[in-house]
């Protein structure tokens, strides 16, 4: 599980919460040193492994937020991936870690899920974008936003142990979910909610589009490759 500056902790932590518990695994937080690094509402996280001492990995692993930006155009981040990738069961994102996945050009000719502002970006990195909670295409799995990410991790774990051992650990998190209001998406929201929301993040959606026209200016997105950006 990738660790970075500013990312959003329940990106993470939702799934790990999840993945931790499967039996006989082991869940590594990588980053490129083993400081501890703050997520984008203070929570500092302590890295387990580095990107050079980490193994070849079953499950490669992208959360999202702020500082995903500057992981899009991060040489070291996106070779790493790509070579994880390449012997990789899963590879696997929720929220805006799916356009880091898409920046790698490790998303070519798949299906992904992002969270609901940022999928007009995901499109226009050539990603097929869908709306749902989670996407699984191929060994590709990817989550919406944020609280996505725990479905994500019951359907991944699902994958990796089958339904029943999946089961025991959503009951052992009372995992229930019932929101005290109906507005976890822009259509539940209405339009007033959804634009204030909208504009709280313009800045950072507006950094993202930079980085993005960035990306398609500088390389070729081949949709019939799965290979990096070339």
């Amino acid at each position: 599980m990738l660790l970075f500056p500013q990312l959003t902790q329940l990106d993470l932590t939702g799934p790990y919460e999840v993945l931790a518990r499967i039996s006989d695994a082991q869940v590594l937080l990588l980053w490129k040193t083993r400081e501890a690094v703050v997520s984008d509402r203070g929570m500092s996280l302590l890295p387990t492994s580095t990107l050079d001492d980490c193994p070849q990995l079953d499950v490669v692993f992208v959360p999202g937020g702020p500082g995903q930006n500057a992981l899009m155009e991060d040489e070291e981040v996106l070779g790493f991936l790509r070579k994880q990738a390449e012997k990789a069961l899963y590879v696997t994102s929720v929220c805006t870690g799916s356009l880091v996945l898409a920046a790698a050009g490790l998303l070519n000719r798949y299906r992904a899920a992002c969270h609901w502002m940022s999928r007009d970006l995901l499109s226009d990195l050539g990603v097929e974008v869908s709306p749902n909670r989670y996407v699984i295409d191929g060994n590709r799995v990817t989550g919406g936003g944020i609280t996505a990410g725990i479905d994500f991790g019951l359907r991944l774990a699902a994958l990796l142990r089958g339904e029943e051992e999946a089961k025991r650990i959503q009951l052992l998190l009372e995992y229930d979910p019932a929101p005290p209001f109906d507005a976890g998406s822009p259509e539940s929201a209405g339009a007033e909610i959804e634009n204030a929301v909208r504009r709280q993040a313009a800045r950072l959606q507006a950094e993202r589009k930079n980085v993005i026209a960035r990306i398609r200016s500088s390389c070729t997105l081949n949709p019939n490759s799965s290979d990096g950006p070339g």
